[in-house]
Parts: C-alpha cells; sequence; structure tokens
C-alpha cells in the first residue's frame, strides 16, 4: 500500500479514509451492536488462541482484510457496554455525539501542549473549562485542564495541594529543591469508602500510603464528620500535619456522597485543600432533580470529574478543575520549543503548563458536541433515568426471598448477594456468588460485577445504561438464578 493512500490529503488517502470509516463502522454494527449477548463468553486461552498470528508480519495483509480480522477476532469477543445486561462497571455506553466527535478529534490529530498544534483547540477547552466552573458554581478566576480520567485529576490535585503546602508552611519549592525534611511528616484525609488513587496518589507523590488516613463513614458509606474531627485530633496530637481533606461524590461501590458541606468547614477551620473526587457522581451538577446531592461542592479548591462515566463520553475523558487557577503555577515549566516565558505571541494560552502530560488529545471535544446536542436538559434526563432505574431495580431485589439487598442505592449503583436459601452459611454465599458471577462471564449472557462488604462476596450492578429497563435487570437476575442452580454446591444450600 503506498504512502498516498494511507494518508489524508490525497485522492487515494481520502478515498481511503471513506472506505476505511464506513468498514469500521459495518464493523462495529455487526461484530458488537447486533449481537443479543453483552459478551461472548470466550475464556482467556481462546482469546489467545484468536490472537496468535504475528502482530508485525514481515508482509502486511492490506487495510480490508486486517479490519476483517479484527471485527472477527477482537470486536466480536469485546465487551458491549452499550449491551443493556452489561452492568458490572463504571464502564459508560458512549453516546453517539461523542463517538462521532472522536472521529473528528482522532483524524485532526490536534495536540494540546501548544497553541499552533492545536489554535481552535486550545480556546474551545478554555471554554469547556469555563462552563464547567460555572456548573460545579466555581467562582471567578477558577482555571481546569482535560486529563485522562479521575486517576489523574486526583493525582495532580494532591499534587497542587502537596505544593502549595510546603511552599506556605516550610518555605520549600518542591518542583525545584524537592520534600521537604518535614515531608515525612504530611498526612492527607479520605473516606474508608474513598477510591484507591488517593493511596496511590500518596505513592506517586513521594509520601507512601501511610500518609493517607482514612476516616470511618457512617451507616450510609459517607465520611463521618464527628470521626473527621476526631482524627484531625489526633493526628495534630501525636505531630502529624494534615494538608488535604479529600471528598468522595459517589463512591464505586456503593454511589455514596459524602456531607461536602460538612467537609469543607472542616477544611477551611483546620486549613486544608479540600478536594472533591467526582469522577463518578459529578455528572449530577447537570440534574434539577439530584444536583442538591453535590451542595458544598461549590467550596472545592479542587474536583475531579469524569465524562466516560456518567456523561457517556467515550474513554477517556475527564477533567480536573481549581477554584483558584492560580494555584497551576506549582506545577508550571516552559520550554522554549512549546512555551517560552518571553515570546511575541502575547496573549497566545499554554495549556501544557496546567497538564502532567505533554501530548494531549483534544478530549474536551467530545462534551462539547455533546453538550451543544443534547443541552443541558437532555444530559440531565439520561442521568435521572439511571438513577431511577436503579431505585427500581433495589425494590425488585428487596421483593425477591433469593436476593438480599445490601443498600439503599444513592446513584446508580445497586450492590446485593444472591442466597437461594435462609439457612445457608455467609462463607457458603460468598463462594456461590463467586462462582456465579464467573459463570455469567464465561456464559455471556450478563456481565455484573463482584466485590466485597464486611468481608463477604456479593454482586453489583452499575446501571448506566438510560436504554436499559426494568425488564433488563430481572432478566440478569434470572441469569444469575439460572447460574446459581447450575453452580451450586447442594450440600450447602440448606432448605
Amino acid at each position: 500500500m503506498s504512502a498516498d493512500g494511507l494518508f489524508l490529503g490525497t485522492d487515494r488517502g481520502d478515498a481511503a479514509y471513506r472506505a476505511a470509516m464506513e468498514q469500521a463502522t459495518d464493523a462495529v454494527l455487526c461484530a458488537v451492536a447486533a449481537r443479543e449477548e453483552p459478551y461472548s463468553g470466550a475464556s482467556p486461552d481462546a482469546l489467545a488462541e484468536y490472537l496468535d498470528d504475528p502482530v508485525v508480519p514481515e508482509e502486511g495483509r492490506g487495510l480490508e482484510a486486517t479490519l476483517d480480522e479484527v471485527a472477527e477476532r477482537v470486536l466480536a469477543h469485546s465487551v458491549d457496554p452499550s449491551n443493556p445486561r452489561c452492568g458490572a462497571h463504571l464502564q459508560c455506553p458512549p453516546m453517539v455525539p461523542g463517538l462521532a466527535a472522536e472521529v473528528l478529534l482522532s483524524a485532526t490529530n490536534q495536540s494540546l501542549d501548544s497553541f499552533d498544534q492545536a489554535p481552535a483547540a486550545t480556546l474551545l477547552e478554555e471554554r469547556v473549562v469555563g462552563a464547567l466552573c460555572d456548573l460545579f458554581g466555581l467562582p471567578a478566576g477558577a482555571d481546569g485542564v482535560f486529563t485522562s480520567g479521575g486517576t489523574q485529576s486526583n493525582f495532580q490535585a494532591l499534587l497542587l495541594a502537596r505544593d502549595q503546602y510546603c511552599a506556605r508552611q516550610f518555605d520549600r519549592d518542591v518542583q525545584a529543591e524537592g520534600l521537604p525534611p518535614e515531608a515525612d511528616s504530611l498526612r492527607l484525609l479520605c473516606s474508608a469508602e474513598a477510591h484507591f488513587t488517593t493511596n496511590q496518589s500518596a505513592h506517586h507523590l513521594g509520601l507512601g500510603e501511610d500518609a493517607v488516613v482514612t476516616v470511618p463513614a457512617d451507616g450510609d458509606r459517607r465520611m463521618d464528620p464527628g470521626a473527621l474531627e476526631a482524627t484531625l485530633a489526633a493526628l495534630r496530637k501525636r505531630g502529624a500535619v494534615p494538608f488535604a481533606l479529600v471528598g468522595t461524590a459517589g463512591t464505586t461501590d456503593f454511589g455514596s456522597i459524602d456531607p461536602l458541606g460538612a467537609l469543607a468547614d472542616a477544611a477551611a477551620e483546620h486549613g486544608l485543600w479540600f478536594h472533591v473526587d467526582a469522577a463518578y457522581g459529578g455528572a449530577l451538577a447537570v440534574s434539577d432533580e439530584y444536583g442538591d446531592l453535590l451542595a458544598g461542592i461549590e467550596r472545592a479548591d479542587s474536583v475531579a470529574v469524569d465524562f466516560h462515566k456518567l456523561f457517556y463520553q467515550p474513554i477517556s475523558c475527564g477533567a480536573l478543575l481549581v477554584r483558584d487557577g492560580d494555584e497551576f503555577r506549582w506545577m508550571a515549566r516552559n520550554a522554549a520549543y512549546l512555551n517560552p516565558e518571553a515570546h511575541d505571541d502575547r496573549g497566545v494560552p499554554n495549556l501544557v503548563s496546567k497538564s502532567v502530560q505533554t501530548t494531549r488529545r483534544f478530549d474536551a471535544l467530545k462534551p462539547y458536541v455533546a453538550f451543544r446536542a443534547l443541552g443541558r436538559s437532555g444530559m440531565a434526563a439520561l442521568v435521572e433515568r439511571t438513577l431511577e432505574l436503579a431505585d427500581e431495580a433495589a425494590s425488585l431485589l428487596e421483593s425477591a426471598d433469593d436476593f438480599e439487598l445490601l443498600g439503599e442505592p444513592t446513584l446508580n449503583a445497586v450492590v446485593f448477594r444472591y442466597r437461594p436459601c435462609e439457612g445457608m452459611t455467609d462463607e457458603a454465599a460468598s463462594r456461590l456468588n463467586a462462582d456465579v458471577r464467573r459463570e455469567l462471564l464465561a456464559d455471556g449472557r450478563a456481565v455484573v460485577a463482584r466485590t466485597e462488604v464486611d468481608d463477604a462476596t456479593c454482586l453489583k450492578l452499575t446501571l448506566l445504561n438510560p436504554t436499559a429497563t426494568l425488564k433488563d435487570v430481572g432478566a440478569i437476575l434470572e441469569a444469575v438464578r439460572e447460574c446459581g442452580s447450575a453452580v451450586a454446591d447442594p450440600g450447602e444450600v440448606i432448605a
């Protein structure tokens, strides 16, 4: 295949692009969207066999044959998050506006590390960031940057928090001089239910995971403000130095939202950077009905929000918002070939100073297209439908004799156990639920998640799909029953 047939800008390249995009679209629709089951059920060994051909053959097979092969060997054995019986993880069905935007940004290949690589993209990202700051009620002067998702957003927020604190309290420029001797005393706090990326960030920031202090949660799995005060008092008594507080707006398992207003009060009183991990629940900000659940988020020093969850955008797409945009100075740097300190192009925005990435995709286009196409009310309707479905699913589970609902849903995550009879021991029920989840994936009829609650193995539905219905939930539960009957040990099932 000659070079002029591989790149846009030539007659042959443009024609090849049209043909390839059409073939790729047909492959997705035929190999994935038209499939009845959310997964083929292929085992790891089977998948390894399907993909055993050389990755770099001596001679190429051509694009058409390669795309056919990918459709047959990869797409046909991919989990379909758009299938209403796919409800395991925070893996959303991507909406069509986002998929269209993905085509546009991939083909134009804009890189957000300098204005001259992405002029319109740079300004559009700034516009989207500004709209997001308004959406979350952040004040004038707030700023932000697009990220790969919650992991990067949480890390970067705590990086800014650490460096700001070290400069203010220890007169230490961490970027230039490294961590101060007092760094061993630094602590950051989060709920016992918070996402693991708080610990991961502490590791990557050179503080170590032992610097993370978890605060007990209440009966609704939200950080307990009273326990927070007691924890802060105990830390100070031991000579530890807390510098940041992480609130969670949507825990992974139960969707719980910490009392953000009370946490903001505590952060202000104790001089802590208040970060809110709203990667899951941030989409509630578009909803008049559920937006109050985020009350207090407007007081955060930083907010992590993901668009590849409840905003229904293709992976990856997230943002970090910062209450005071000047805080980005703690990580800013200049490179002569990207954003020189002294140049003639006054007023040219250079976003590379706000990111831990250099080359960075134009992911802001995806939520922009979605927001413009659907509007706030259209996005809200999608989010609200999934929360309503979760409530309906919880009622269905509560009414069933062979299921245990483990908590009322806050968002659209529903945690439950399959227990076919009251006399089954907790240990036996844990084994059965683990076996059921494994069997379901191998069967391919439904994809559900496994999690641990109070040392017991449970199942979880994360109902992100606005097209799913209670009938689909019922079909998943029936599949759980059928798999449970097939794998249950008769000696452990006591009638």
